[in-house]
């Protein structure tokens, strides 16, 4: 029976700061965008829809490989930041962080959107022609009949940065308590033969993973069946 050890436990802590940090990264950035992409259908909408979305097809090698490039030393971002006196994001949690927000945006833009859109123009016209502010609009208006999609969107995003994988080992690479999280060490057991531990770790993702769907599908139909 394998037990969890002092490395699990770090890559455990790692993975859910990552976790974390992406979600409420996305959340914060992700609001504002999906907004603006639900009041239409513009070109410039949809190329940046578009834009949005390629993580969705394009392989995790392929961002994770361009992301070293640029936030590297010899990129234009790691050589801007060594120039003033920091040090590169290439391997490292900040540039992990950074590339998990590219790579799970759609997760966090694309609920969103769809909720925005759903809410439709009216209620923000209502709530304006009260006198009701732009935050205020949102925090008694936009907010409380969206919250649904924020907690998809936030869920989606949690889960799917938890496994991430190819982009985190590209441009993170394996370092303990530093870039190694869940999915990374469990490549790690795999390859040195340690099947019990790969397999334990394993399926502890594979649970969270459907626990995780399981809410973000009782939670879309919960709101069905209100709107009904």
């Amino acid at each position: 029976m394998f037990s969890l050890g002092p490395a699990e436990w770090q890559a455990i802590e790692v993975t859910f700061r990552l976790c974390l940090y992406t979600t409420v990264i996305l959340l914060v950035l992700a609001t504002p965008l999906a907004w603006w992409l639900a009041q239409g259908r513009s070109t410039v909408r949809v190329i940046v829809q578009a834009v949005v979305a390629l993580p969705l097809v394009l392989p995790p090698t392929v961002l994770g490989f361009y992301l070293l490039i640029v936030l590297g030393p010899r990129g234009f971002v790691g050589q801007t930041l060594e120039n003033l006196g920091l040090h590169h994001l290439a391997f490292s949690f900040e540039g992990i962080l950074v590339a998990s927000v590219i790579y799970s945006m759609p997760f966090a833009v694309q609920p969103l959107t769809q909720a925005f859109s759903n809410l439709g123009k009216r209620p923000v016209e209502v709530a304006s022609s009260l006198g009701a502010g732009v935050v205020d609009r949102f925090r008694t208006v936009i907010f409380p009949l969206t919250r649904g999609g924020f907690v998809v969107a936030a869920t989606l995003t949690f889960a799917h940065t938890l496994g991430e994988f190819g982009v985190i080992l590209m441009l993170g690479g394996s370092i303990p308590g530093e870039t190694k999280v869940l999915s990374v060490l469990i490549y790690d057991h795999a390859e040195g033969m340690n099947y019990a531990a790969a397999h334990s770790l394993s399926l502890m993702l594979l649970v969270f993973a459907f626990v995780t769907l399981f809410v973000v599908y009782s939670i879309n139909r919960r709101f069905e069946v209100a709107r009904l």
